[in-house]
């Protein structure tokens, strides 16, 4: 049977609450928040750290990890917009359709 082993940067929720620390930690309490905060951290974007939480929360893991990967790499000034960008090149928002506009029919005068 083969092992399964974890990327280094996926923790068990038992590792999380180990290293919680309810003084410092006031708002991090659960698995998502932490995983947010790591994302703002790696993205040197602690400003919108909210942010990340609710994408860690609402967005597939593999989807940010993809998308993290590709950031960690690249030489920029500010990561998380790339961040960002690359979630939206990986579909992790529906594509808008551009409304067109209808042409008048103008009123024939009788």
């Amino acid at each position: 049977m083969k092992k399964i082993t974890q990327s280094s940067s996926m923790q068990k929720v038992g590792d999380v609450l180990v290293k919680f620390n309810p003084l410092e930690d006031k708002y991090i309490s659960r698995e998502f928040q932490s995983y947010g905060y790591y994302l703002s951290e790696t993205l040197n974007d602690l400003k919108h750290r909210g942010i990340y939480m609710r994408l860690a929360k609402t967005m597939p893991r593999a989807l940010l990890e993809k998308a993290l990967s590709y950031v960690k790499d690249a030489k920029v000034t500010r990561k998380g917009a790339l961040f960002m960008w690359k979630l939206k090149e990986l579909g992790a928002w529906p594509k808008k359709e551009k409304l067109t506009k209808r042409k008048q029919v103008e009123d024939i005068p009788f």
